[in-house]
Formats: C-alpha cells, sequence, structure tokens
C-alpha cells in the first residue's frame, strides 16, 4: 500500500496525526521511519531503544523526551509525506529486513525463523485473501459454531468458494464473548493482538471488555456476510460419519424445538473449549442457602449490593471478578485452594486516545507494524522461559536463569503492590516457576486483597452447610451470595457434540473420554473429513492471541481441501502412525518444558499426567506445520484405503 485512501481532508489529517504522535509507540514509529524513508539512521543510536519489561510494550522506548521529540517530528513528516503521495522507500519488508529491525526496536534477538511469519502477518495486514478452491457440485462443509473460530472458518471458506452451513446454539455471534458476562470479563491479551489479521479492530480500550470483544466479533460477522449465512439459535447435537456415503450426518435442534439431519461433505468444529464449566464437588453445595452462580453461567439478576459473597477460585475469571465488584459487595471472602502469577500491564482499563484511535484508522502500515510488536512480546519473548535447563541450580523454583529473573521481577512487583498488608505476601507468591499456570494479568487483584471489606482464605473449600463455608482448614465464613469462579471442564475436547466416526467409535471412545490428543490439532484418525479448530495442544501456554493459532489451523484445512479437489479425492484422514509420532513428539517436548513441572497443579494437564491443552511449538514452528497439508504423508486417502483393504 503505498497511496493512501483518502477519508479525511489534508488540514484534518496533518491535524489528528500531530494530536497523535504524544501518544505512540516510539519502537514502532522508528520501525516506520525506517520503512517510509529507507533511512538505517532509525535503526541507529541515539535512537535504539531499551528493551521491554515483562509484557510492557515499551511506548518510550526508555529514550530520552528530546530524542523521542525528534522521533514524533520525523514520523509525522514522513506520514504527511505519504498521505500526499509519496512512494514508500521500503513498500514491501523482507523477512531479513524484519528481523533486522525488530531487533534493534526490541533490543533483543528476533530468531531468523521468524522472518516468514512477520512477512505472512503483514501481507495478511495488508489484505491477502484465501485462493479459490474447486469443489464438486453438491460439496457443503458444515461449520458448528459462531464464535471466534468459527466466524473466520466461515469468512475463509467463503473467499475460497467452498459452500458450507454454518449453525451456532446462540442468538448473535461471538461464542464464550457473548455468553460470559461476568463482571470484568475482558482479555488478558491487548486488543490490537486480540483481532483477526484481516480485520482490524478499532479498541476503544487497550485490553477491551466483553461486551466490546463480542462486539467485535458480531461487526466482523456481519460486514463480511456470515451473519446472514449463520444459522442462529441451532444446536449441533450429534454429528456421525456415514461409511457408504462418505459424508457427515449431522442432527441439529432448531430454534422451534424440532431436528433435522444435515448432510455434509467435511465437518469443522469450532466450539471451542471454555464452554462446559466446572463444578466443584463440594459436600453441601447443592444445599447452600442461598443463590449459587457460575462466572461462566452468569445470572445478572442476582443482587450482590451489600452482600456477603464469596469467590471460589483465585484464577484469570476471579481476578478479572473480584476487583469489578469489590465497590458493590457488603464483604467478600475468597477462598484460594492454590496460588497464581499475575504480572503488571499498565495499560489495564485505560482507553486507547483519540488521537492514537484516529492514527491507527488512518496510517495502516503504523498499526500493521504495532501489532508485530505486540505478537512479539505476547506471543514469543517469553518462550526460552519455559523451557528446562537441566543443570540449572533451583529447578524447584525457576526452570532456567531467565525463568529466574521472571520470577524476580513478579515478586518484587507482589511485594510493591502488598506493601501495607506484609501478611498477604506469602499467601499469594507461588512456589513454583512463573508462566507453570496460565499467566495472569494483575487488574487490581492484589489491591482488591488489601481492603478491609475483602478476607483471603488461603485454603480449599472442604464442606459448607447451610450458608456457611469450611476451609479445609477450619476456618469459615458465612455469606449471603456464592460464587463459583472454578474455570471449566477443558480436557474434554468437543464435549458440547457428540462425535462418532468410523466403525461407530466415539471420539470420546477414541480419546478414552478424557485423554483428547489431534495431529496438529486439529485432525484425528478414524474421523475422515473432520477438522476441529481450537483442537488439543493448541493454546498458547507463553501468551499472546490465540486468533493467529486458529488462523494458521484454517490454513491448513484449506490446503487439504485444495489437495483433495487437484487429487479428485473424496475422502482424507489423517494417517494413524503420523497422528502417533506427532504426540509423541509435543508430549517430549512437554517433558523439557515448564507445564511439566511437579510443583503445581494445572488444568493444562488431565488426571494421567498428560499436557492436553498446551501447544509446545513457538509460533513460528506452528505456523510451519500448518502452512499445508501433504496428502503423501500425513494422510490415508480413500484410495489408499481401498487398495489395503482389496491386499
Amino acid at each position: 500500500m503505498s497511496t493512501v485512501d483518502r477519508k479525511v481532508d489534508r488540514e484534518a489529517f496533518e491535524r489528528g496525526l500531530r494530536e497523535a504522535m504524544p501518544y505512540t509507540n516510539i519502537p514502532t514509529l522508528l520501525l516506520l521511519l525506517h520503512q517510509f524513508t529507507g533511512d538505517d539512521r532509525w535503526l541507529a543510536e541515539p535512537f535504539q531503544p531499551e528493551r521491554s519489561r515483562g509484557l510492557d510494550d515499551n511506548d518510550s522506548g526508555g529514550l530520552a523526551p528530546e530524542i523521542q521529540r525528534q522521533v514524533h517530528e520525523a514520523a509525522a513528516e514522513a506520514i504527511m509525506g505519504w498521505y500526499e503521495g509519496n512512494p514508500i522507500a521500503k513498500p514491501t519488508l523482507t523477512g531479513d529486513e524484519l528481523i533486522k529491525m525488530m531487533t534493534v526496536t526490541e533490543a533483543e534477538p528476533i530468531p531468523a525463523d521468524y522472518a516468514s511469519v512477520m512477512v505472512d502477518k503483514l501481507a495478511r495486514y495488508a489484505g491477502s485473501a484465501s485462493e479459490p478452491i474447486e469443489v464438486k457440485d453438491g460439496f457443503r462443509a458444515l461449520i458448528v459454531g459462531a464464535g471466534m473460530s468459527g466466524v473466520a472458518a466461515a469468512i475463509k471458506l467463503e473467499q475460497a468458494g467452498v459452500p458450507h452451513v454454518i449453525v451456532e446454539k446462540q442468538d448473535r455471534a461471538g461464542g464464550v464473548w457473548s455468553s460470559h458476562r461476568y463482571p470484568g470479563a475482558g482479555v488478558d491479551t491487548p486488543g490490537h493482538l486480540y483481532s483477526y489479521t484481516f480485520a482490524p479492530g478499532d479498541w476503544s480500550m487497550y485490553f477491551p471488555l466483553q461486551e466490546e470483544i463480542q462486539g467485535y466479533f458480531q461487526r466482523v460477522a456481519e460486514e463480511s456476510g456470515v451473519a446472514e449465512r449463520v444459522r442462529f439459535g441451532t444446536e449441533c447435537l450429534s454429528s456421525r460419519y456415514d461409511e457408504e456415503t462418505h459424508t457427515w450426518h449431522s442432527t441439529l435442534r432448531n430454534p422451534d424445538g424440532t431436528e433435522e439431519t444435515l448432510i455434509s461433505n467435511i465437518l469443522i468444529t469450532a466450539v471451542g473449549t471454555f464452554t462446559t464449566p466446572k463444578r466443584p464437588a463440594i459436600p453441601g453445595l447443592d444445599t447452600f442457602e442461598g443463590p449459587v452462580v457460575h462466572t461462566a453461567r452468569w445470572d445478572s439478576d442476582v443482587d450482590l449490593q451489600g452482600k456477603r459473597v464469596a469467590v471460589i477460585g483465585n484464577g484469570a475469571s476471579a481476578m478479572q471478578l473480584v476487583p469489578a465488584i469489590a465497590d458493590t459487595v457488603g464483604h467478600l471472602t475468597v477462598f484460594q485452594r492454590s496460588k497464581q502469577w499475575a504480572a503488571p500491564f499498565e495499560k489495564f482499563h485505560k482507553k486507547v486516545p483519540e488521537p492514537l484511535r484516529f492514527l491507527l484508522r488512518e496510517v495502516p502500515h503504523y498499526e500493521w507494524l504495532w501489532r508485530l510488536r505486540l505478537s512479539w512480546i505476547f506471543d514469543s519473548a517469553v518462550y526460552e522461559a519455559l523451557q528446562k535447563d537441566p543443570n540449572w541450580e533451583h529447578p524447584e523454583r525457576s526452570m532456567n536463569a531467565k525463568n529466574d529473573r521472571h520470577r524476580r521481577f513478579f515478586i518484587r512487583y507482589i511485594n510493591e503492590q502488598l506493601e501495607d498488608r506484609p501478611d498477604l505476601i506469602p499467601k499469594v507468591t507461588p512456589d513454583f516457576p512463573p508462566f507453570g499456570k496460565r499467566m495472569l494479568l494483575d487488574n487490581g487483584w492484589y489491591k482488591a486483597l488489601t481492603r478491609p471489606d475483602v478476607t483471603l482464605i488461603d485454603e480449599g473449600v472442604a464442606r459448607i452447610d447451610g450458608n456457611r463455608i469450611y476451609s479445609s482448614g477450619g476456618q469459615e465464613a458465612e455469606v449471603d451470595v456464592l460464587i463459583l469462579a472454578t474455570g471449566y471442564d477443558v480436557v474434554r475436547y468437543l464435549s458440547p457434540v457428540e462425535l462418532i466416526g468410523r466403525d461407530g467409535v466415539s471420539i470420546r471412545e477414541a480419546w478414552d473420554d478424557i485423554d483428547s490428543r489431534a495431529y496438529l490439532g486439529t485432525v484425528v484418525p478414524g474421523f475422515p473429513n473432520f477438522f476441529m479448530l481450537y483442537g488439543p495442544n493448541t493454546q498458547l501456554g507463553h501468551g499472546g492471541s490465540f486468533i493467529f493459532i486458529v488462523e494458521c489451523q484454517i490454513d491448513y484445512v484449506l490446503s487439504a481441501l485444495r489437495a483433495m479437489s487437484e487429487n479428485s479425492i473424496d475422502v482424507v484422514e489423517c494417517r494413524e502412525d503420523v497422528y502417533d509420532k506427532y504426540n509423541e513428539t509435543i508430549q517430549a517436548m512437554h517433558q523439557n518444558m515448564i507445564w511439566s513441572h511437579p510443583g503445581m497443579s494445572t488444568y493444562f494437564r488431565n488426571e494421567r499426567g498428560r499436557i492436553i491443552t498446551q501447544n509446545p511449538w513457538t509460533l513460528a514452528d506452528f505456523w510451519a506445520l500448518t502452512r499445508s497439508a501433504d496428502l503423501q504423508s500425513d494422510y490415508s486417502t480413500l484410495e489408499e484405503k481401498q487398495k489395503l483393504e482389496r491386499v
């Protein structure tokens, strides 16, 4: 994009540009200056930024105010030149150039294999679309779910010209962001990263809350035409593979309660994993004398005003909920079974200044380069800290020297936040390595615990009697309302749909109920022409936006469909040996990573000790693995199966 689509006149553009400069990110402006001018001086002293601390995106770059002023003035001049039609010195950045640019602005080495990912992301940001796929007459796919994954799949299938039907049991798009409405619900990833590569979000907050996130997915669904195609209020109850016709037969329950069978050549599930609430097995819970509400099934009619409220759990939902309701309730008691790490993030609950929103809308190159930086900081920078160093002298507390530095940083932060309540410090400071569980972000959690009307009981709940809750150590609290922030049944992937494959084997039988696994988190032997999005071992445990992972999975699905079309193949099925080797590989990788650390319990592992949710690959690795589906090495085709049967 070398010329600008002038949405505003010159005077208004220049005024908006000047107003935006004080709010910009200096490292991103340096990237833009190098691209727009081609001048290497913007990657040299005195303009070289300091390294980012933690998950901060380092707006000032650690540069002196006078140097920042020079960057602002030069960037404004370069952007105005672009607006007026001056060509960009480097309209297309190569992988080598991006590695050089990012290494300087991040003040740390960027791995060479990250180059291709950045080139691809910039192409996606600029509007690259899926290539057409020729399919046979009557061919169609069924997409189950219109949340983040389903909407993206429908957009990409439409671009490729693949006929499809998409069903969603809720009445609007957005998935969990439509159903999860507890106070304080929001993302712990920057909104500009928690966006499709092909659909930027004009976010009002750096870390948007539930309503705005749901609105984003709804807007994208509407503007892309997906919303018109979604059959809302329609639930997929079961899908069964028919071996004679090589099709999937899905039983749908319509909004009026009637059922129908929909036949498709391809089945794509996009049902997510944070769907089924996990209700703890606490004696007396079912007879609690008062309202009981789970964060995943929030009831806004429950009155919290001035009430004595107990929250069971201290994970991501609780950390968002507790600060959000602390001013409303009369007294709040938090039952904490285990400790959590929580990182500082200065921009939580902060609005994106209007001038900066103007810049992000009108100067796409700035937005694209900023998103590249955010991706590195949140998706990839911490990966090395998750690896086990066999020679590390403190394996009980950290994985390696870098992980130990993270630990010291987080402990300093906890001590600062609880300076006035030192009695709380040992209660909340974990004794396992940082990132061993989901890394949470502190949205006021620690400060909320210091309030006189908040009590932290650092023990699990043993039983409930009437409206009294007893901890495992004998502490008790009398409360009016009980809130369960106890998470989800994440190990049983695909639990919302009964899935039956070849030979009548269900997915639960294939997985022995809780031992979910897949090749690339996407395909499973015994389930031909079936693809799942957000499958086992796809979650980025080292942080960042999961959306790009799903886009990679969709690329893989499209590649498989294209290969089927080009080779006139009706059926593909993941080979058993490929599936087994892949899962053996990722579990071996996990044994040398943080999530196998014995010093903690985590939903990442099932009760048999297998890592179910986490993705052990770097972002660059997973991107490379999903670039194309290889029918010769990855799949058994229908023709191959027929040959084997004849033999």
